[in-house]
């Protein structure tokens, strides 16, 4: 069964946890040296999950957990000291930092990968083609809650029917960027919607009702697009883009929905457990053979080059908090 397959059919209600080699019971401070731990984000899970297998295959000995609790959970968990590197589908928020701060965890913020938020319709949407982020913003903006409930008040050449909403959970990191770039600010969505954190689950209520909406990373379309419409948003130019080729997100095209997707390792794990550092290297060496397999996109080449120098420099903090939707990420590595 491929990879992909495997992934799909994975259940990510709960946190899921990919164990390569085995690991035996044993809590000494040398077992522990040799354990990485991963937990994060579901958007880019897979890619985390394809390193570990195959990092795995090359050392039998390796101890490599991977779960997927959510960006929120990943760095609550992170800044707790729990767990050696987060996996995030946006930036470390100011009071995330302080509490890595309060427990003296300083991190080095590595992007691994780009991903499109597809906006996605149900398969008999004859309509909904291509959305403004004027449109957008009324959709899913946090003052539309209990109030823009059918379709044709977003747009009066759409029908009166009711719109049901489906989208991530309000504590994910694919929520925070899609209100981010489409309302100006973060966590600044409706209530009323079908939340989720199995994106899985999304695609599905989606493409179960015919008036839905709702968003979920290019991943979860590229391995359900029989299911559904992609719908196309309106770039600051003023053309109807999609995150399908994926080029559209390499070049920066499809905006502002494309993003990076980054791991943040902990420098105390760096200095304390060799098998941290080991793990990372392969990964930023060898993570792009499966980035584009199993859904997202890989980064510019440039980009690859200067996120190994700046893990080769252990170079600790946030320069992606200044990025704004749709910049190039190169600005800020």
């Amino acid at each position: 069964m491929s990879f992909s397959l495997r992934f799909k059919n994975s259940i990510l209600l709960t946190s899921i946890t990919l164990i390569a080699g085995s690991i035996s019971a044993c809590n000494s401070g040398q077992e522990l040296k040799s354990q990485v731990s991963i937990d994060g984000a579901a958007v880019g899970f897979p890619i985390s999950l394809a390193v570990a297998e195959e990092y795995g295959k090359g050392k039998p000995d390796a101890k490599v957990s991977v779960a997927s609790s959510g960006t929120g959970g990943g760095f609550s968990k992170f800044c707790n000291g729990d767990i050696d590197i987060a996996g995030a589908s946006r930036t470390i928020r100011d009071e995330e930092i302080k509490k890595c701060q309060s427990k003296n965890i300083d991190f080095v913020e590595l992007p691994v990968a780009l991903d499109g938020i597809a906006v996605i319709a149900n398969k008999k949407n004859n309509f909904a083609k291509c959305l403004t982020i004027k449109e957008l913003n009324k959709i899913w903006s946090a003052k539309s809650d209990g109030k823009i409930l059918s379709w044709n008040q977003v747009n009066p050449k759409f029908p009166n029917e009711k719109l049901k909403l489906y989208a991530p959970a309000s504590d994910t990191g694919t929520f925070d960027y899609m209100t981010q770039a489409v309302t100006g600010k973060a966590k600044n969505g409706r209530t009323d919607y079908t939340p989720s954190h199995n994106q899985n689950l999304l695609v599905q209520g989606v493409s179960g009702d015919e008036f839905s909406l709702g968003y979920v990373g290019i991943s979860y379309y590229i391995q359900n697009q029989e299911k559904l419409n992609l719908v196309g948003v309106e770039s600051p130019l003023g053309k109807c883009q999609k995150p399908i080729p994926v080029d559209n997100v390499i070049k920066n095209i499809y905006t502002p929905l494309s993003r990076p997707l980054f791991l943040y390792v902990s420098k105390k794990s760096l200095d304390t457990k060799p098998a941290v550092k080991e793990f990372v290297d392969f990964y930023l060496d060898n993570s792009w053979k499966w980035v584009d397999s199993v859904g997202y996109v890989a980064l510019p080449d440039e980009a690859y080059v200067k996120v190994k120098q700046k893990f080769g420099r252990e170079e600790t903090g946030t320069k992606f908090k200044k990025a704004k939707p749709g910049e190039p990420i190169t600005n800020f590595i």
